[in-house]
C-alpha cells in the first residue's frame, strides 16, 4: 500500500534527515538520506559584486509567501520535474498549515523567480527554485539567506550539490555532520516567519 504524504509524516521525515522524491518511472515516493549532503552555510553565501549589481540594476523586489502556488508551479515548469501532483498537493497543504514557505522575486508586477521549502525551527529545507529572468533565482536565495539570518536560523539544506549552488557557497558535508547541525537547528527557539513580510535587497 502506498504511503500517504501527510503533514505529520513529512515533518517527521525532514526532522530525521529524510526527504521524498518520486521515482522517475513509477512515481512511487522514495525517501533519501544522502551522504554527503549539501548545505549553504549562512555566513558563506557568495553574493558577488557582479550579482549584487545585476540585482540592483533589474530592480527586483523580494517577498515571502505572497504566491506560494505560483512558485511551486514555476519550479515544476520544466522538461523534467520531480514535483508531481502528489508532491505538489502535500506541500500546498503544508504551506496552508504554516510549515512551508516561498520566497518570490518580482520585476514590477511580474513573478520572475522564486524558491520554496519546509521550515522547522532553525532549519530550512530548500526544495527547488526557478527563474524567468537572469539572476532571479539567485536573488531568491539571497533573500532567503538574509531572512534566515534575521530570524536567527542556522541551517539551510539544499539536498544535492550542483555547480550553480556551489557558485553561491554551497558545500557538501557528511551525513553525520549534517545530522548534528540538524539537531542543533531543531533545538533553536526560532520560527521562519511571524507575519507577512516584504524585503528589498
Amino acid at each position: 500500500m502506498a504511503m500517504v504524504l501527510t503533514p505529520d509524516l513529512l515533518i517527521s521525515a525532514y526532522a530525521n534527515g529524510y526527504f521524498p522524491m518520486p521515482h522517475p518511472e513509477t512515481e512511487e515516493i522514495c525517501w533519501f538520506h544522502p551522504d554527503p549532503r549539501a548545505i549553504i552555510p549562512l555566513d558563506n553565501f557568495h553574493a558577488s559584486r557582479t550579482l549584487l549589481r545585476s540585482i540592483r540594476r533589474q530592480g527586483f523586489r523580494v517577498s515571502i509567501d505572497e504566491c506560494f502556488e505560483a512558485v511551486i508551479d514555476g519550479c515544476a515548469d520544466r522538461a523534467e520535474t520531480w514535483i508531481n501532483e502528489e508532491i505538489r498537493a502535500a506541500f500546498v497543504e503544508l504551506h496552508k498549515l504554516g510549515h512551508v514557505h516561498s520566497v518570490e522575486v518580482w520585476n514590477e508586477d511580474r513573478l520572475v523567480g522564486g524558491t520554496y521549502g519546509l521550515a522547522i525551527r532553525g532549519a530550512f529545507f530548500a526544495e527547488s527554485m526557478f527563474h524567468r529572468e537572469t539572476d532571479a533565482s539567485k536573488a531568491a536565495l539571497l533573500g532567503l539567506v538574509n531572512h534566515m539570518r534575521a530570524r536567527g536560523m542556522t541551517l539551510l539544506e539544499v539536498q544535492f550539490l550542483t555547480p550553480h549552488l556551489a557558485s553561491l557557497g554551497a558545500v557538501e558535508i557528511s551525513a553525520e555532520d549534517y545530522m548534528q547541525r540538524l539537531q542543533h537547528g531543531l533545538k533553536a527557539n526560532v520560527t521562519f516567519k511571524e507575519r507577512r513580510l516584504i524585503q528589498t535587497i
